[in-house]
């Protein structure tokens, strides 16, 4: 299986906690480009490693394994250890050098498990922290260069431990007043609006895909090239949500070619990986049926369609991206091999190293938000979004 088969444009989710026959044989037959791992695939540490090892071997392409872990509310693996502190609560502390560790601890915890790719950091700007659109905690600033600012310490001290970003939401969801878990947001922002605030963070960190400093070079080496350059990330997801000023007829920036390749990848140089937001979601699903979703999809010129939910679909998926132009198909499997090739392997699973790492974790938790608020859990509130389990 070369780089070549069509499944290496699916990033997919997975049922459980362990891989099943049935769903086994078919992620061998689909050999998706990567998987993406939630609440529901995590139970201990060790299991985790496992499910990640096993979805590594039955992969004839080394395959992207990625996970949401931004902190707060949006951490999959404080199911295992602790909380990390949010974006928002890193941005009221005011502290760089807290968000650099934040950084440093998750790529090296990520690294442990097996993952290669999070899906973070969140470069949207916060207009308003109690807004009911899945935002809440999770930006970095209240202004351009507040989210710029911590968003790269972030960003460069994840990339330097070895795990690739992942910038989110293009081309910026700030606005947005429903939840896209749920339905299609309209985003009434003219583009004046966007260029002077959403735009403006995202065009920062928008640089393109440059190579990670060699190996051979140490550790303090490689984080001093890497804090000092342009605060690029590795890939962008793009978002849910409708722009008119876009795209007059209803379209999810997601499924539009006017915002992921006019805007994205030609105006803003982007030539970084970029995939769909998960395309399971209420916007989507309420809005499209599943073939002409996918074909949207490749024709707005994204690399990876995101189906978090609807596994049993894979095959189905595949079936559908077969028949795409050739020419779509190749320019994407182009952008997945040219991400896939720097991609870092895992380093060697310990719970002694687990542990270690989490008790990191604690510590800068209480850094944060002292000894009192560190022992206080984000509490999960589904009903107002699902976005901490889904």
């Amino acid at each position: 299986m070369k780089h070549t088969s069509v499944g290496q444009l699916l990033l997919v989710g997975v049922q459980g906690l362990e891989l099943g026959v049935d769903e086994a044989k078919l992620l061998r037959r689909v050999q998706p480009g990567g998987f993406i791992l939630f609440g529901r695939n995590i139970k201990t540490p060790e299991q985790l490693r496992k499910l990640v090892d096993d979805l590594r071997t039955l992969s004839l392409v080394e395959p992207i394994i990625t996970i949401d872990q931004e902190g707060g509310r949006v951490s999959r693996l404080r199911l295992i250890g602790n909380e990390p502190p949010s974006a928002q609560q890193l941005r009221d502390k005011g502290d760089i050098e807290l968000i650099r560790q934040h950084g440093d601890i998750t790529g090296d915890l990520l690294r442990l498990f097996g993952f290669n790719l999070d899906l973070c950091p969140v470069l949207d700007i916060s207009f308003d922290d109690d807004a009911d659109n899945s935002l809440r905690g999770r930006c970095y600033g209240k202004t351009v260069e507040q989210v710029i600012r911590n968003a790269a310490a972030f960003n460069n001290a994840l990339r330097v431990a070895g795990v690739a970003s992942c910038g989110k939401h293009f081309p910026g969801y700030s606005a947005a007043v429903v939840d896209a878990h749920h339905s299609l947001p309209k985003i009434d922002r003219t583009r004046e609006q966007l260029d002077r605030e959403e735009l403006a963070v995202f065009r920062a960190f928008a640089g393109g895909g440059s190579p990670r400093p060699p190996a051979s070079r140490s550790a303090s080496e490689a984080r001093a090239i890497e804090l000092n350059r342009p605060c690029l990330v590795d890939s962008m997801m793009i978002c849910h949500g409708w722009y008119p000023c876009f795209e007059e007829k209803k379209t999810p920036a997601s499924l539009s070619q006017r915002v992921v390749t006019q805007l994205l990848r030609d105006e803003l140089s982007f030539d970084g990986l970029v995939m769909t937001d998960d395309l399971d979601m209420g916007a989507i699903v309420n809005e499209y049926g599943f073939d002409e979703m996918l074909r949207l999809t490749f024709a707005a010129g994204n690399d990876l369609a995101m189906i978090c939910h609807r596994i049993d679909k894979a095959a189905e998926a595949l079936g559908v991206i077969e028949k795409l132009p050739r020419k779509q198909i190749n320019r994407a499997l182009e952008s997945v091999a040219a991400f896939k090739s720097k991609m870092q392997p895992p380093t060697k699973f310990s719970e002694t190293a687990f542990r270690k790492l989490d008790d990191a974790v604690w510590k800068l938790r209480v850094a944060v938000l002292g000894k009192e608020r560190a022992a206080e859990r984000s509490p999960e509130n589904a009903a107002r979004s699902p976005v901490e389990r889904y």
